[in-house]
């Protein structure tokens, strides 16, 4: 698919954010120092295992990280320049749905069963823009029609169990798009779909980004969707960014392992059916968290200072818009300084 250039000034930046969680007596973070930005009209996928703290991302950008076992203890979220995280409740509500809104993982339990489908679009344009319910109506059905509902006018008083899994997912596009935010975050939003399908939802929400100029995080764990929708990617491991770079060079150059054990986790036709690569151990519990990289214990490469201190993410050599959390691969500036220097 081709792209439009985004426009380089950040409609969201995320500034050295740590989201915690209370198990037991403690706090511990599933999401830790996390720093990214996203322009207009660009699509940053996030990217990595299920319990890497890509959900718990999207949760904190929306202020929907569940209390009081959760919290926000640190950093900030500027959206067109305004920090989100000590917004009142109220304030809050009136930005989700408007200026930043969501697609979550599971259409059907996102969407309200006994409510129909025109109506829930509506909702948000009767709150956020105080349309009549006339206006928020027809608004509402040229929705529908834009995410290509087929025949919306006859369906729009339908409930979700009579959508497929598909058009149910187009209909979250819809609401989510109803105030026409500067930032969408879509959360695993093909996961449940079959290819052919996930191929037309992948495609109308890259045509609606462009048409609408909006910023997108897009979450997901698959590789091959990056490919198709992403100007740059984040690899995200254990809460932290491990990887980040254009799309074109993190594919031409995975530079992290565990970037490089994702891909080599991919089936590809060109390979002997036994060829799958399966990454060894899984993403560590949150109150289990290593000492040092936390990728060590999973790392064909982990050296002896892998385990002693955690690496910072820092450029790759000759690209400064590629930047990598790797003490084999990056070392840090002051690594490279020889002893008694």
């Amino acid at each position: 698919m081709s792209r439009d250039t985004p426009d380089t000034a950040p409609v969201l930046a995320v500034e050295n954010l740590v989201t915690e969680f209370r198990l037991g007596d403690a706090w511990h973070p599933a999401v830790r120092d996390l720093s990214f930005t996203l322009a207009r009209n660009e699509t940053l996928a996030l990217v990595g295992e299920s319990g890497c703290g890509k959900s718990i991302t999207a949760l904190s950008i929306m202020g929907l990280v569940p209390k009081p076992a959760g919290r926000i203890a640190s950093g900030r979220i500027l959206l067109e320049g305004r920090n989100l995280v000590p917004l009142a409740e109220a304030e809050m509500e009136r930005i989700r749905g408007d200026r930043v809104a969501m697609i979550f993982q599971e259409p059907m339990t996102s969407l309200n069963p006994v409510l129909t489908i025109g109506f829930q679009v509506a909702e948000a344009l009767r709150y956020h823009r105080g349309l009549s319910a006339r206006a928020a109506d027809a608004e509402a059905l040229r929705l529908l029609e834009e995410v290509k509902i087929p025949s919306a006018r006859s369906r729009y008083h339908e409930y979700p169990h009579q959508f497929s899994g598909g058009m149910r997912q187009r209909v979250m596009v819809a609401m989510a798009l109803a105030c026409q935010p500067s930032v969408l975050l879509a959360d695993e939003p093909t996961t449940a779909l079959d290819v052919t399908i996930q191929a037309q939802v992948l495609g109308l929400l890259d045509d609606l980004r462009r048409e609408h100029g909006m910023a997108m995080l897009f979450i997901t764990h698959n590789l091959g969707v990056v490919a198709a929708i992403a100007d740059r990617v984040a690899v995200m491991y254990a809460g932290e960014i491990v990887e980040v770079g254009p799309a074109a060079r993190v594919f031409s150059n995975p530079t992290h392992p565990y970037t490089e054990a994702l891909f080599s986790a991919i089936p590809r036709v060109d390979r002997p059916a036994g060829a799958l690569a399966a990454i060894p151990g899984r993403v560590p519990a949150l109150n289990r968290m290593p000492a040092g990289c936390r990728f060590a214990p999973r790392c064909p490469l982990a050296e002896a200072r892998c385990r002693a201190a955690d690496p910072a993410l820092v450029p790759v050599s000759g690209a400064g818009d590629h930047a990598v959390r790797c003490h084999v691969r990056a070392p840090a500036p002051e690594a490279l300084v020889p002893a008694g220097a």
